[in-house]
């Protein structure tokens, strides 16, 4: 078994979002990414077959999509889809996110 504490492994930065591999393995990678307010992962998407989960453990922003496309995400919050589309987060409040990848990249 594995034990970590996301709010005392991982802290925010005023120059770059944060991130830290949670876990990693042949099934799945966890990653946890903190954003200071106005921060952002830019849409982006991986040329394989797979599934990602974006789940908002504090915090709230958007989930970012193709063509400006925009959900809100609040604490609580999970995205789920193919990791071939367009995906990304931007942070209206500092938020930490988890983020579940499989097969892991």
């Amino acid at each position: 078994m594995k034990h970590l504490n996301l709010f005392e492994a991982n802290d925010f930065s005023d120059k770059a979002f944060k991130r830290i591999l949670v876990h990693d393995s042949p099934y799945f990678k966890i990653l946890n990414f903190n954003f200071k307010a106005g921060q952002e992962l830019p849409v982006h998407s991986h040329d394989i077959e797979g599934e990602v989960a974006i789940a908002v453990i504090e915090g709230n922003g958007e989930f970012l999509g193709k063509d400006g496309a925009t959900i809100p995400a609040r604490t609580g919050d999970v995205l789920v889809c193919a990791i071939a589309e367009p995906h990304g987060i931007r942070a209206a409040t500092d938020m930490r996110v988890l983020v579940t990848i499989a097969p892991p990249i």
